[in-house]
């Protein structure tokens, strides 16, 4: 008896904890769609309550703003071209040092000093990498996609490594008895089967580059004509300090393409964590 009522106290308190973090998680969310489907007037009567109608008079405005779509084409082409940069690069990178680490120390200590990467943080590397890109004359999108490519590589190896040892290389040797050289070997047989984890790269960093701030305002703010959507928010906000709406107009269609993105890899993350939790 007193292991049932424990066991229904231990619901209810699971229950109340799971609702609270559920309301802090979605009430922001809710905040940003009905500010940008309410006027001003709607707004500065009260600010929490649902819109009177459904107001689209915010994502036109934010839409015809002057060069909101040269923000929009410069994030999705920086996202786009970094995230096909490290779903070629790192998967190839991560199985070569996971079926080489163990007979070669050349690439055990790659992967040593990848990981190193982690535990760095982006504050502490700031400053010299502003002075490092200036010396360079990379100070435009094609140094903040190289630096996407860069501080991805650390977590994506960790990640990718240790998910390509778990695939028997019986396989791989089956392949080549099959005339597969190394590099078919891995784009036939390898790839497939880590393609639950390369998924989960592909939105971590898709996420991560297209709602990136402190890298651009760094890299890009002194040139409005190489900005980001998170920069134009940005300046947006200041600019237009009081116009909530607008600004949270732009804020929700910025979310739109992630949330895709996320709907679109869900099921081989969700495949890739099922995997992951049974033994074969």
């Amino acid at each position: 008896m007193g292991k049932s009522i424990s066991s229904r106290i231990a619901k209810v308190v699971t229950g109340l904890v799971l609702l609270i973090g559920a309301v802090i998680i979605l009430f922001p969310m809710y905040i940003t769609i009905i500010t940008s489907l309410k006027t001003q007037q709607e707004s500065a009567a009260d600010f929490f309550s649902l819109p009177s109608s459904f107001y689209l008079g915010n994502f036109i405005s934010v839409f015809e703003k002057s060069g909101y779509w040269t923000y929009v084409w410069n994030s999705a082409k920086i996202t786009i071209i970094s995230v096909v940069l490290i779903l070629v690069f790192i998967p190839m990178c991560a199985y070569a040092i996971a079926r080489k680490m163990e007979e070669n120390k050349y690439f055990k200590t790659i992967y040593f000093y990848l990981l190193l990467g982690i535990f760095v943080p982006f504050q502490v590397i700031m400053v010299p990498l502003v002075q490092y890109l200036t010396k360079m004359k990379l100070l435009n999108q094609t140094g903040l996609i190289c630096m996407c490519l860069s501080l991805a590589s650390s977590q994506g190896v960790f990640l990718l490594a240790n998910y390509v040892k778990s695939v028997p290389r019986d396989l791989e040797e089956a392949a080549s008895i099959d005339g597969c050289t190394t590099f078919s070997a891995y784009w036939r047989v390898v790839l497939p089967l880590i393609k639950p984890m390369v998924a989960t790269i592909f939105v971590m960093n898709a996420l991560w580059v297209w709602n990136d701030f402190q890298m651009p305002l760094l890299i890009l703010n002194q040139q409005p004509g190489m900005w980001t959507l998170p920069l134009f928010q940005y300046n947006f906000k200041s600019q237009y300090t009081f116009d909530y709406n607008l600004a949270f107009a732009s804020y929700l269609v910025a979310m739109l393409p992630v949330i895709i993105a996320y709907i679109c890899a869900q099921k081989y993350i969700v495949a890739g964590l099922t995997q992951g939790a049974v033994k074969t």
